[in-house]
Protein backbone atom coordinates (compact mmCIF):
# COMPACT_ATOMS: atom_id res chain seq x y z
CA UNK A 1 0.00 0.00 0.00
CA UNK A 2 1.62 3.25 -0.91
CA UNK A 3 0.63 6.58 0.55
CA UNK A 4 -2.98 5.51 2.13
CA UNK A 5 -3.59 5.44 6.11
CA UNK A 6 -7.42 3.97 7.45
CA UNK A 7 -8.77 5.56 10.58
CA UNK A 8 -10.90 4.14 12.82
CA UNK A 9 -13.39 5.23 15.47
CA UNK A 10 -13.95 8.77 15.46
CA UNK A 11 -10.82 9.55 12.31
CA UNK A 12 -13.35 8.02 9.81
CA UNK A 13 -15.16 11.24 8.96
CA UNK A 14 -11.79 13.06 8.30
CA UNK A 15 -10.38 10.25 6.26
CA UNK A 16 -13.39 9.94 4.44
CA UNK A 17 -13.78 13.77 4.13
CA UNK A 18 -9.77 13.85 2.59
CA UNK A 19 -9.12 10.73 1.11
CA UNK A 20 -11.26 10.61 -1.52
CA UNK A 21 -9.55 7.98 -4.39
CA UNK A 22 -8.02 5.72 -1.82
CA UNK A 23 -9.45 1.82 -2.04
CA UNK A 24 -10.09 -0.67 0.38
CA UNK A 25 -6.92 -1.43 2.75
CA UNK A 26 -5.75 -4.31 1.02
CA UNK A 27 -5.39 -1.95 -2.30
CA UNK A 28 -2.67 -0.20 -3.41
CA UNK A 29 -2.92 3.69 -4.19
CA UNK A 30 -0.67 4.89 -6.57
CA UNK A 31 -0.12 9.12 -6.20
CA UNK A 32 -2.33 9.36 -2.87
CA UNK A 33 0.48 10.20 -0.68
CA UNK A 34 -0.59 11.66 2.19
CA UNK A 35 1.28 13.43 5.37
CA UNK A 36 -0.29 13.48 8.50
CA UNK A 37 1.09 16.22 11.29
CA UNK A 38 0.40 16.36 14.71
CA UNK A 39 -0.22 19.98 16.37
CA UNK A 40 -0.42 20.99 19.26
CA UNK A 41 -3.04 23.98 19.09
CA UNK A 42 -5.02 25.22 16.44
CA UNK A 43 -3.93 28.73 14.26
CA UNK A 44 -6.67 31.61 14.62
CA UNK A 45 -5.42 32.48 11.22
CA UNK A 46 -3.38 31.73 7.83
CA UNK A 47 -3.07 35.15 6.41
CA UNK A 48 0.20 36.30 7.49
CA UNK A 49 0.40 39.46 8.22
CA UNK A 50 -2.23 38.20 11.18
CA UNK A 51 0.00 34.77 12.05
CA UNK A 52 1.32 34.93 15.39
CA UNK A 53 1.46 31.46 16.09
CA UNK A 54 3.83 28.61 15.42
CA UNK A 55 1.28 26.42 13.93
CA UNK A 56 0.06 29.60 12.25
CA UNK A 57 3.22 29.94 10.20
CA UNK A 58 4.00 26.37 9.51
CA UNK A 59 1.10 25.54 7.66
CA UNK A 60 1.01 29.39 5.86
CA UNK A 61 4.48 28.81 4.71
CA UNK A 62 3.73 26.13 2.45
CA UNK A 63 0.67 28.14 0.87
CA UNK A 64 2.36 31.73 0.77
CA UNK A 65 6.19 32.74 -0.16
CA UNK A 66 8.74 34.95 0.68
CA UNK A 67 10.46 36.55 -2.11
CA UNK A 68 13.76 34.68 -0.69
CA UNK A 69 14.76 32.16 1.94
CA UNK A 70 17.63 32.69 4.12
CA UNK A 71 19.89 28.79 4.17
CA UNK A 72 20.08 27.03 7.54
CA UNK A 73 22.94 28.63 9.44
CA UNK A 74 23.28 31.43 7.28
CA UNK A 75 24.21 35.03 8.84
CA UNK A 76 21.73 37.39 8.01
CA UNK A 77 23.88 40.19 6.45
CA UNK A 78 25.45 37.67 4.06
CA UNK A 79 23.73 38.34 1.21
CA UNK A 80 25.15 34.66 -0.40
CA UNK A 81 23.37 32.69 2.55
CA UNK A 82 19.76 33.31 0.28
CA UNK A 83 18.30 32.05 -1.88
CA UNK A 84 15.37 32.07 -4.35
CA UNK A 85 12.19 31.88 -3.18
CA UNK A 86 9.32 33.96 -5.37
CA UNK A 87 12.15 36.07 -6.68
CA UNK A 88 14.11 34.42 -9.25
CA UNK A 89 17.11 37.12 -8.45
CA UNK A 90 18.30 40.54 -6.86
CA UNK A 91 20.90 42.77 -7.68
CA UNK A 92 21.75 46.27 -5.03
CA UNK A 93 21.26 49.32 -6.94
CA UNK A 94 22.60 51.57 -4.02
CA UNK A 95 23.39 51.64 -0.46
CA UNK A 96 19.51 52.60 0.07
CA UNK A 97 17.71 50.46 -2.74
CA UNK A 98 17.40 46.55 -4.01
CA UNK A 99 16.01 45.33 -7.43
CA UNK A 100 14.09 42.40 -7.17
CA UNK A 101 13.10 40.12 -10.55
CA UNK A 102 9.77 37.77 -9.65
CA UNK A 103 10.09 34.02 -10.18
CA UNK A 104 8.94 33.64 -14.40
CA UNK A 105 5.50 32.38 -14.73
CA UNK A 106 4.78 32.63 -10.68
CA UNK A 107 0.83 32.41 -10.36
CA UNK A 108 -1.23 32.72 -7.60
CA UNK A 109 -3.73 29.19 -6.79
CA UNK A 110 -6.70 31.17 -8.46
CA UNK A 111 -4.62 31.31 -12.15
CA UNK A 112 -3.88 34.83 -11.69
CA UNK A 113 -0.31 35.98 -12.62
CA UNK A 114 1.61 37.24 -9.31
CA UNK A 115 2.34 40.90 -9.89
CA UNK A 116 5.14 43.52 -8.87
CA UNK A 117 1.59 45.30 -7.21
CA UNK A 118 1.01 42.20 -5.34
CA UNK A 119 4.54 43.00 -3.41
CA UNK A 120 3.77 46.28 -2.80
CA UNK A 121 0.53 45.29 -1.38
CA UNK A 122 1.72 42.87 1.03
CA UNK A 123 4.26 45.18 2.27
CA UNK A 124 2.06 47.89 2.77
CA UNK A 125 -0.12 45.49 4.55
CA UNK A 126 2.40 44.21 6.88
CA UNK A 127 3.12 47.86 7.80
CA UNK A 128 -0.08 48.77 8.39
CA UNK A 129 -0.92 49.47 12.34
CA UNK A 130 -4.58 48.59 11.77
CA UNK A 131 -3.57 45.36 10.87
CA UNK A 132 -0.67 45.16 13.92
CA UNK A 133 1.81 42.86 11.97
CA UNK A 134 4.66 41.76 14.42
CA UNK A 135 6.92 43.21 11.60
CA UNK A 136 5.17 46.23 11.36
CA UNK A 137 8.06 48.18 13.65
CA UNK A 138 10.70 46.88 11.41
CA UNK A 139 8.66 47.92 8.31
CA UNK A 140 6.93 51.01 8.64
CA UNK A 141 8.16 54.14 7.45
CA UNK A 142 12.04 52.46 6.76
CA UNK A 143 10.63 50.54 3.76
CA UNK A 144 9.08 51.15 0.69
CA UNK A 145 8.44 48.90 -2.53
CA UNK A 146 7.98 50.83 -5.56
CA UNK A 147 7.35 48.31 -8.70
CA UNK A 148 9.44 49.25 -12.07
CA UNK A 149 6.90 47.01 -14.31
CA UNK A 150 4.84 43.86 -13.69
CA UNK A 151 7.56 41.69 -12.30
CA UNK A 152 10.38 44.02 -11.37
CA UNK A 153 10.07 46.61 -8.25
CA UNK A 154 12.80 48.23 -6.13
CA UNK A 155 12.97 47.95 -2.20
CA UNK A 156 13.96 51.28 -1.09
CA UNK A 157 15.16 51.62 2.69
CA UNK A 158 15.11 55.10 5.00
CA UNK A 159 18.59 54.05 6.01
CA UNK A 160 21.40 52.15 5.46
CA UNK A 161 21.89 48.86 7.26
CA UNK A 162 23.63 45.21 7.06
CA UNK A 163 19.94 43.72 7.44
CA UNK A 164 18.61 45.18 4.40
CA UNK A 165 18.19 42.46 2.02
CA UNK A 166 16.95 40.37 5.76
CA UNK A 167 14.03 42.77 6.09
CA UNK A 168 13.30 42.64 2.76
CA UNK A 169 12.90 38.97 2.64
CA UNK A 170 12.11 37.74 5.97
CA UNK A 171 9.34 39.02 7.04
CA UNK A 172 6.79 39.30 4.63
CA UNK A 173 4.68 36.01 2.83
CA UNK A 174 3.22 37.77 -0.23
CA UNK A 175 -0.63 37.76 -0.65
CA UNK A 176 -2.75 38.62 -3.68
CA UNK A 177 -3.83 42.24 -3.63
CA UNK A 178 -6.74 41.21 -5.92
CA UNK A 179 -8.26 39.40 -3.22
CA UNK A 180 -7.42 41.45 -0.28
CA UNK A 181 -7.27 45.16 -1.19
CA UNK A 182 -11.54 44.62 -1.88
CA UNK A 183 -11.62 44.02 2.11
CA UNK A 184 -11.52 46.56 4.62
CA UNK A 185 -8.37 45.74 6.59
CA UNK A 186 -9.88 45.79 9.88
CA UNK A 187 -12.45 42.92 8.59
CA UNK A 188 -9.27 40.85 7.93
CA UNK A 189 -9.13 39.44 11.24
CA UNK A 190 -13.05 37.94 11.02
CA UNK A 191 -12.60 36.54 7.34
CA UNK A 192 -12.69 32.69 7.38
CA UNK A 193 -13.52 32.36 3.83
CA UNK A 194 -11.04 29.30 2.94
CA UNK A 195 -11.51 31.06 -0.94
CA UNK A 196 -9.57 34.19 0.22
CA UNK A 197 -6.80 32.04 0.94
CA UNK A 198 -5.11 32.21 -2.10
CA UNK A 199 -0.95 31.63 -2.32
CA UNK A 200 1.21 31.38 -4.47
CA UNK A 201 3.04 28.38 -2.64
CA UNK A 202 3.04 24.57 -3.10
CA UNK A 203 0.09 23.35 -1.49
CA UNK A 204 -3.18 25.25 -1.66
CA UNK A 205 -6.25 25.03 1.36
CA UNK A 206 -8.38 22.02 0.64
CA UNK A 207 -10.47 22.06 3.60
CA UNK A 208 -10.63 23.07 7.24
CA UNK A 209 -12.40 21.79 10.15
CA UNK A 210 -12.15 23.99 12.48
CA UNK A 211 -11.49 22.07 15.87
CA UNK A 212 -10.27 18.98 14.06
CA UNK A 213 -7.86 19.09 10.91
CA UNK A 214 -6.57 21.39 8.15
CA UNK A 215 -5.87 19.81 4.55
CA UNK A 216 -3.63 20.61 2.07
CA UNK A 217 -3.40 19.77 -1.54
CA UNK A 218 -0.66 19.89 -3.80
CA UNK A 219 -1.12 23.02 -6.39
CA UNK A 220 -0.61 21.51 -10.07
CA UNK A 221 1.17 24.54 -11.16
CA UNK A 222 3.73 24.81 -8.74
CA UNK A 223 7.40 24.10 -9.97
CA UNK A 224 8.82 21.38 -9.23
CA UNK A 225 6.21 19.41 -8.30
CA UNK A 226 5.51 18.36 -4.74
CA UNK A 227 6.23 15.20 -3.76
CA UNK A 228 3.51 14.64 -0.91
CA UNK A 229 -0.15 15.66 -2.63
CA UNK A 230 -1.58 15.99 0.65
CA UNK A 231 -0.19 17.45 3.81
CA UNK A 232 -3.49 17.39 6.82
CA UNK A 233 -2.73 18.87 9.74
CA UNK A 234 -4.67 17.38 12.80
CA UNK A 235 -5.14 19.70 15.93
CA UNK A 236 -4.58 18.29 19.62
CA UNK A 237 -5.11 19.98 22.49
CA UNK A 238 -1.63 19.32 24.31
CA UNK A 239 2.03 17.56 23.68
CA UNK A 240 0.53 14.24 25.05
CA UNK A 241 -2.42 14.02 22.84
CA UNK A 242 -0.42 14.86 19.77
CA UNK A 243 2.38 12.30 20.77
CA UNK A 244 -0.45 10.01 21.08
CA UNK A 245 -1.35 10.44 17.20
CA UNK A 246 1.96 9.09 16.30
CA UNK A 247 2.64 6.42 18.48
CA UNK A 248 -0.82 5.40 17.99
CA UNK A 249 -0.59 5.51 14.23
CA UNK A 250 -3.19 8.22 13.04
CA UNK A 251 -0.13 10.89 12.56
CA UNK A 252 3.09 10.63 11.26
CA UNK A 253 5.20 13.66 12.19
CA UNK A 254 5.07 15.61 15.75
CA UNK A 255 7.54 19.25 15.38
CA UNK A 256 8.60 18.30 19.04
CA UNK A 257 7.57 16.24 21.83
CA UNK A 258 8.43 19.34 25.05
CA UNK A 259 10.08 17.14 27.25
CA UNK A 260 12.56 14.83 28.04
CA UNK A 261 9.48 12.27 29.64
CA UNK A 262 7.79 12.31 26.27
CA UNK A 263 11.00 11.97 24.30
CA UNK A 264 11.57 8.27 25.70
CA UNK A 265 8.18 7.23 25.24
CA UNK A 266 8.83 7.91 21.37
CA UNK A 267 12.54 6.64 21.95
CA UNK A 268 10.77 3.49 23.19
CA UNK A 269 8.83 2.96 20.09
CA UNK A 270 10.48 1.04 16.92
CA UNK A 271 7.85 2.28 14.87
CA UNK A 272 8.93 5.53 15.10
CA UNK A 273 12.34 7.66 14.84
CA UNK A 274 13.45 10.97 16.94
CA UNK A 275 14.84 13.48 15.07
CA UNK A 276 16.75 16.03 17.00
CA UNK A 277 17.55 19.71 15.77
CA UNK A 278 18.45 23.13 17.85
CA UNK A 279 15.54 25.52 19.05
CA UNK A 280 15.19 29.00 18.54
CA UNK A 281 14.64 29.94 21.56
CA UNK A 282 16.90 30.78 24.79
CA UNK A 283 15.88 30.97 28.34
CA UNK A 284 17.16 33.32 31.31
CA UNK A 285 16.96 34.26 34.88
CA UNK A 286 16.60 38.17 34.49
CA UNK A 287 17.35 40.53 37.56
CA UNK A 288 15.28 43.03 38.18
CA UNK A 289 18.35 45.63 38.89
CA UNK A 290 15.95 48.60 39.97
CA UNK A 291 13.35 49.04 42.82
CA UNK A 292 9.70 47.99 42.53
CA UNK A 293 8.90 51.24 43.99
CA UNK A 294 10.52 53.41 41.07
CA UNK A 295 13.15 53.48 38.13
CA UNK A 296 15.11 55.39 39.96
CA UNK A 297 16.67 53.65 43.04
CA UNK A 298 18.30 50.31 42.66
CA UNK A 299 16.96 47.06 43.84
CA UNK A 300 18.38 46.77 47.02
CA UNK A 301 19.89 43.33 46.79
CA UNK A 302 20.22 42.55 42.74
CA UNK A 303 20.89 46.30 41.70
CA UNK A 304 24.53 45.41 43.02
CA UNK A 305 26.96 43.95 40.47
CA UNK A 306 28.92 42.03 42.45
CA UNK A 307 26.10 40.73 44.05
CA UNK A 308 24.57 39.50 40.75
CA UNK A 309 28.62 38.12 39.75
CA UNK A 310 28.52 35.95 42.61
CA UNK A 311 24.53 34.45 42.32
CA UNK A 312 25.64 33.81 38.39
CA UNK A 313 28.58 31.45 39.75
CA UNK A 314 26.55 29.70 42.22
CA UNK A 315 24.71 28.32 39.65
CA UNK A 316 25.51 25.32 37.53
CA UNK A 317 24.02 25.89 34.21
CA UNK A 318 24.88 23.00 32.03
CA UNK A 319 23.69 20.74 35.02
CA UNK A 320 19.86 22.96 35.34
CA UNK A 321 19.27 23.26 31.45
CA UNK A 322 20.16 18.94 31.21
CA UNK A 323 18.48 18.40 33.99
CA UNK A 324 14.71 19.95 32.36
CA UNK A 325 15.29 19.69 28.44
CA UNK A 326 17.03 16.78 28.02
CA UNK A 327 20.96 16.00 27.39
CA UNK A 328 20.59 18.02 24.06
CA UNK A 329 20.15 21.28 25.98
CA UNK A 330 22.82 23.59 26.07
CA UNK A 331 23.51 26.21 28.64
CA UNK A 332 24.04 29.42 26.63
CA UNK A 333 27.41 31.96 26.23
CA UNK A 334 24.47 34.61 26.32
CA UNK A 335 21.31 35.68 25.52
CA UNK A 336 21.03 33.79 22.14
CA UNK A 337 19.42 29.88 21.08
CA UNK A 338 21.89 27.08 19.12
CA UNK A 339 20.38 28.43 16.05
CA UNK A 340 21.99 32.25 16.06
CA UNK A 341 24.61 32.87 13.75
CA UNK A 342 26.86 34.59 16.96
CA UNK A 343 27.19 31.24 18.94
CA UNK A 344 30.54 30.71 19.60
CA UNK A 345 31.97 28.51 22.98
CA UNK A 346 34.48 30.93 22.87
CA UNK A 347 32.57 33.62 24.23
CA UNK A 348 33.62 34.74 28.03
CA UNK A 349 31.09 33.66 30.46
CA UNK A 350 30.97 33.43 34.00
CA UNK A 351 32.45 29.79 35.66
CA UNK A 352 30.19 28.01 37.78
CA UNK A 353 32.68 28.29 40.98
CA UNK A 354 30.98 27.66 44.57
CA UNK A 355 34.31 28.72 46.27
CA UNK A 356 34.26 31.86 43.79
CA UNK A 357 31.15 32.87 44.50
CA UNK A 358 31.37 32.53 48.29
CA UNK A 359 34.86 34.85 48.00
CA UNK A 360 32.33 37.85 45.63
CA UNK A 361 29.82 37.87 48.41
CA UNK A 362 32.17 38.09 50.93
CA UNK A 363 33.97 41.19 49.45
CA UNK A 364 30.54 42.59 48.48
CA UNK A 365 29.80 42.38 52.17
CA UNK A 366 27.44 39.33 52.77
CA UNK A 367 27.91 37.59 56.16
CA UNK A 368 26.54 34.27 56.67
CA UNK A 369 23.84 34.42 59.15
CA UNK A 370 23.11 32.05 62.03
CA UNK A 371 20.49 30.37 60.19
CA UNK A 372 23.04 30.26 56.60
CA UNK A 373 21.61 32.77 54.85
CA UNK A 374 23.99 35.96 54.30
CA UNK A 375 23.40 39.44 55.79
CA UNK A 376 24.66 42.58 54.90
CA UNK A 377 23.78 46.02 56.83
CA UNK A 378 21.07 44.31 58.11
CA UNK A 379 19.31 43.05 55.35
CA UNK A 380 18.90 39.30 54.26
CA UNK A 381 20.05 37.94 50.72
CA UNK A 382 16.43 37.40 50.23
CA UNK A 383 14.84 37.76 47.08
CA UNK A 384 11.66 36.24 44.77
CA UNK A 385 11.64 34.39 41.64
CA UNK A 386 8.48 34.97 39.26
CA UNK A 387 7.55 32.23 37.16
CA UNK A 388 4.77 31.85 34.52
CA UNK A 389 2.32 28.57 36.17
CA UNK A 390 1.61 27.21 32.74
CA UNK A 391 5.25 26.10 32.59
CA UNK A 392 6.23 23.29 34.44
CA UNK A 393 9.84 23.50 32.91
CA UNK A 394 10.12 26.91 34.13
CA UNK A 395 8.86 25.95 37.82
CA UNK A 396 11.61 23.10 37.80
CA UNK A 397 13.92 24.94 36.96
CA UNK A 398 13.14 27.79 39.59
CA UNK A 399 13.10 24.78 41.96
CA UNK A 400 16.70 23.82 41.13
CA UNK A 401 17.84 27.07 41.28
CA UNK A 402 16.41 28.14 45.01
CA UNK A 403 18.20 24.95 46.15
CA UNK A 404 21.74 25.94 44.70
CA UNK A 405 21.44 29.40 45.96
CA UNK A 406 20.18 28.00 49.30
CA UNK A 407 23.54 26.00 49.14
CA UNK A 408 25.34 30.11 48.27
CA UNK A 409 23.54 31.64 51.46
CA UNK A 410 20.67 33.22 49.94
CA UNK A 411 17.07 32.87 50.51
CA UNK A 412 15.22 32.25 47.35
CA UNK A 413 11.32 31.84 46.84
CA UNK A 414 9.06 31.09 43.97
CA UNK A 415 6.05 32.44 42.71
CA UNK A 416 4.13 31.27 40.29
CA UNK A 417 0.98 32.85 38.92
CA UNK A 418 -0.79 32.77 35.64
CA UNK A 419 0.51 34.28 32.58
CA UNK A 420 -2.05 37.43 31.72
CA UNK A 421 -0.38 38.26 35.32
CA UNK A 422 3.22 37.02 34.65
CA UNK A 423 3.08 39.35 31.94
CA UNK A 424 1.43 42.30 33.74
CA UNK A 425 4.03 42.09 36.41
CA UNK A 426 6.98 42.22 34.55
CA UNK A 427 5.42 45.23 32.45
CA UNK A 428 4.71 47.17 35.59
CA UNK A 429 8.06 46.02 36.94
CA UNK A 430 6.93 44.30 40.53
CA UNK A 431 9.25 41.46 40.11
CA UNK A 432 12.93 40.58 41.65
CA UNK A 433 13.77 38.24 39.57
CA UNK A 434 11.71 35.87 36.56
CA UNK A 435 12.37 33.73 34.69
CA UNK A 436 11.63 34.37 30.83
CA UNK A 437 11.96 32.96 27.34
CA UNK A 438 12.61 34.21 23.58
CA UNK A 439 12.91 32.90 20.31
CA UNK A 440 15.19 34.08 18.28
CA UNK A 441 15.21 35.27 14.25
CA UNK A 442 18.06 35.10 12.12
CA UNK A 443 18.99 38.47 12.92
CA UNK A 444 20.68 39.66 16.29
CA UNK A 445 18.61 43.19 15.88
CA UNK A 446 16.36 41.85 18.47
CA UNK A 447 18.68 42.04 21.25
CA UNK A 448 18.08 45.95 21.38
CA UNK A 449 14.97 45.78 22.90
CA UNK A 450 15.73 42.62 25.26
CA UNK A 451 18.83 44.19 26.74
CA UNK A 452 19.90 47.72 25.58
CA UNK A 453 18.61 51.28 27.39
CA UNK A 454 16.23 51.71 24.43
CA UNK A 455 15.02 48.31 25.26
CA UNK A 456 13.41 49.97 28.65
CA UNK A 457 10.23 50.56 26.73
CA UNK A 458 10.07 47.15 25.20
CA UNK A 459 11.01 44.19 26.51
CA UNK A 460 14.08 44.99 28.57
CA UNK A 461 11.83 44.12 31.72
CA UNK A 462 15.21 44.15 34.37
CA UNK A 463 16.11 47.51 33.00
CA UNK A 464 19.85 46.88 32.68
CA UNK A 465 21.44 50.14 31.27
CA UNK A 466 25.22 49.98 30.09
CA UNK A 467 26.35 52.61 27.93
CA UNK A 468 29.27 50.27 27.27
CA UNK A 469 27.32 47.61 25.78
CA UNK A 470 24.90 49.92 24.22
CA UNK A 471 27.81 51.48 22.30
CA UNK A 472 29.43 48.08 21.54
CA UNK A 473 26.30 46.97 20.29
CA UNK A 474 25.23 49.47 17.81
CA UNK A 475 28.34 49.45 16.15
CA UNK A 476 28.39 45.85 15.70
CA UNK A 477 24.72 46.07 14.29
CA UNK A 478 26.69 48.60 12.07
CA UNK A 479 28.93 46.60 10.36
CA UNK A 480 28.43 45.08 7.11
CA UNK A 481 31.40 42.11 7.07
CA UNK A 482 30.44 38.77 8.60
CA UNK A 483 33.57 38.23 10.41
CA UNK A 484 33.98 41.85 11.45
CA UNK A 485 29.70 41.63 13.07
CA UNK A 486 30.67 38.32 14.22
CA UNK A 487 33.29 39.59 16.43
CA UNK A 488 31.71 42.79 17.67
CA UNK A 489 28.75 41.30 19.08
CA UNK A 490 31.01 38.33 20.75
CA UNK A 491 32.40 41.91 22.44
CA UNK A 492 29.37 43.35 23.86
CA UNK A 493 27.96 40.07 24.93
CA UNK A 494 31.24 39.13 26.75
CA UNK A 495 30.33 42.69 28.30
CA UNK A 496 27.07 41.97 29.39
CA UNK A 497 28.10 38.66 31.04
CA UNK A 498 30.45 40.16 32.95
CA UNK A 499 27.86 42.43 34.44
CA UNK A 500 25.42 39.90 34.92
CA UNK A 501 21.77 40.93 34.56
CA UNK A 502 20.55 37.65 33.88
CA UNK A 503 21.50 34.31 34.19
CA UNK A 504 21.67 32.48 30.84
CA UNK A 505 20.20 29.27 31.44
CA UNK A 506 18.81 27.13 28.65
CA UNK A 507 19.30 26.77 24.96
CA UNK A 508 17.00 23.90 23.91
CA UNK A 509 17.14 21.21 21.17
CA UNK A 510 13.72 20.27 19.68
CA UNK A 511 13.08 16.24 19.42
CA UNK A 512 10.38 15.27 16.84
CA UNK A 513 9.07 12.09 15.68
CA UNK A 514 8.40 10.81 13.01
CA UNK A 515 6.81 7.62 11.28
CA UNK A 516 9.15 5.47 10.07
CA UNK A 517 7.52 5.53 6.39
CA UNK A 518 8.10 8.69 6.36
CA UNK A 519 11.32 10.02 4.41
CA UNK A 520 13.85 12.33 2.93
CA UNK A 521 13.03 14.75 5.84
CA UNK A 522 15.20 17.81 6.10
CA UNK A 523 14.11 20.08 8.65
CA UNK A 524 15.15 24.12 8.98
CA UNK A 525 15.47 24.73 12.65
CA UNK A 526 13.75 28.35 12.12
CA UNK A 527 10.90 26.59 10.07
CA UNK A 528 10.98 22.81 10.68
CA UNK A 529 8.41 22.39 8.18
CA UNK A 530 9.15 24.62 5.32
CA UNK A 531 10.93 21.82 3.39
CA UNK A 532 7.72 19.69 3.16
CA UNK A 533 6.94 19.17 -0.48
CA UNK A 534 10.41 17.40 -0.66
CA UNK A 535 9.34 14.68 2.16
CA UNK A 536 8.42 11.68 0.98
CA UNK A 537 5.56 8.93 2.55
CA UNK A 538 6.69 5.52 1.63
Amino acid sequence: MTGCRYAVGGLALVWAATMAGCGRADRRCEGCETLVVAAVSEPSTLLPPLVSETVGRDIGDQIFERLADLRPGAASIDSAGYQPGLAARWERVDSLTWRFHLRPGARWHDGRPVTAEDVRFSFDAFSDSTIGSPAQSVLAGRVAIVPEDSVTFLVRFTEPSPDQLYDATYHVRIIPAHVWSAIPKEDWAGDTALAHLVGSGPYRVAQWQRGQFLTLAADSSFVPAPSLQRAIWRFAPDPDAALNLVLSHEADVLEATAGPERERRAAADSSVRVIHYPSAAYGFLGFNLVSSKGHAATHPVLGDRSTRRALTMAIDRVTAAKAVFGPAAEAPPGPMSQLLWLWSDSIATLPFDRQAAARELDAAGWRAGADGVRVRNGRRLAFDVLVPSTSAARRQLAALLQEMWRSAGAAVTVTAVDFPVFQERLGQGRFDAYIGAWIDEPSPRGLADQWTRQGWAALNYGHYASPGFDSLFARASRTANVVDAGRAYRAALEMLNADAPALFLFAPANAAVVSSRVRGIEINPYSWASGLRKWRVE
